[in-house]
């Protein structure tokens, strides 16, 4: 029996990438009869693109709760992929979409959080420390008796997006450099959007007696890149990749928040996020690498830095939309 599968922020470019692996490639395709996608902004174009792929969109409206449980009854959504939108209201929005699949009664939830959220400060970085309580909300229906949610629940907390690097693609053309607010000492571990997807395929398609399977079910997973790297270290990997001699520079915080305005189309949140994070950064708290999860579910190795910057060296001017890779069966 396949899944009908309901991913919430369908038209970002998680939530596209997950669909999209989900409804072409063999490897989950078999495995699943119907994608909806939840949307706040259903005619933009990656739902547009998500709709082509096979897509099944529906609109998310704030504040109308019962119109969202009703819509994910009538398409008969037995599991979820509940991550939170790129909106100013984010944290809102996923309360009510939390809600929603527990008075639904979706027994299979799969949510999309983010790494460093445990070690952040409530007052320094409130939009990555929301994705606790957003986490915490998700797990309470685990001990409600009067739903079936939460009876099959999984979190990914993943890294920093890889992609999110391609935001600084007119200075890695144009000056050479690579200017980011992390300071010179401390790592991260940048993970490709790609991988997330990967592991979310593989938990959203998984079969166990009690929903998921019973190697991912309950479990919470910390994705992030293989490689723990600098500034510096970052400058060395996409200069090897792309051919040509990059720096780093280590930028202020407000410089970068100047950078982000005018290079990104991001919600401001969004870049707040990019912003947290940097500081956590250079707080220390992401010097650590987490990549078990991804092999233990994917049985691959996560992609390297090199050869992440590789797979963007031919275009014009990248967006940070995720690039296919192969599974393990080739596809």
């Amino acid at each position: 029996m396949s899944r009908n599968i309901a991913i919430t922020a369908i038209d970002g470019h998680t939530g596209f990438s997950i669909a999209e692996l989900l409804l072409t490639d063999k490897t989950f395709s078999d495995k699943v009869t119907s994608v909806t996608g939840l949307s706040l902004h259903p005619k933009s174009h990656k739902a547009k693109e998500a709709e082509k792929l096979g897509v099944k969109l529906v609109t998310h409206k704030h504040g109308r709760e019962r119109e969202m449980v009703k819509l994910l009854q009538q398409a008969g959504v037995d599991t979820l992929c509940l991550i939170p939108p790129a909106h100013h209201d984010k944290y809102d929005l996923t309360v009510e979409l939390v809600n929603a699949a527990r008075k639904a009664g979706i027994p299979n939830v799969l949510f999309l959080s983010s790494a460093g959220a445990d070690l952040a400060e409530r007052d320094r970085q409130p939009r990555l420390r929301e994705f606790v309580d957003l986490e915490t909300l998700v797990m309470a229906s685990k001990g409600d008796p009067n739903t079936s949610t939460g009876h099959s629940p999984c979190v990914i907390r993943a890294g920093f997006y890889a992609e999110n690097l391609l935001l600084y693609a007119p200075q890695i053309k144009e000056e050479g450099l690579l200017p980011i607010p992390i300071g010179k000492d401390h790592k991260f571990a940048p993970v490709a959007l790609g991988d997330v997807a990967q592991v979310a395929a593989h938990v959203l398609t998984g079969r166990g007696e009690h929903g998921f399977d019973d190697k991912h079910r309950g479990q919470l997973m910390v994705v992030t890149g293989p490689m723990l790297a600098t500034g510096d270290e970052l400058a060395t990997a996409a200069s090897s990749a792309l051919g040509k001699e990059l720096q780093f520079e280590d930028i202020s915080e407000g410089e970068a928040k100047k950078v982000l305005k005018h290079q990104s189309e991001s919600d401001a949140s969004e870049l707040q996020y990019l912003l947290e994070y940097y500081s956590l950064v250079r707080e220390g708290k992401t010097n650590y690498i987490s990549t078990t999860a991804f092999v233990n579910v994917t049985g691959n190795h996560p992609t390297e830095p090199t050869e992440f910057f590789k797979l963007y060296a031919g275009d014009p001017l990248p967006e940070p939309t995720p690039k296919k890779r192969k599974t393990e069966n080739g596809h």
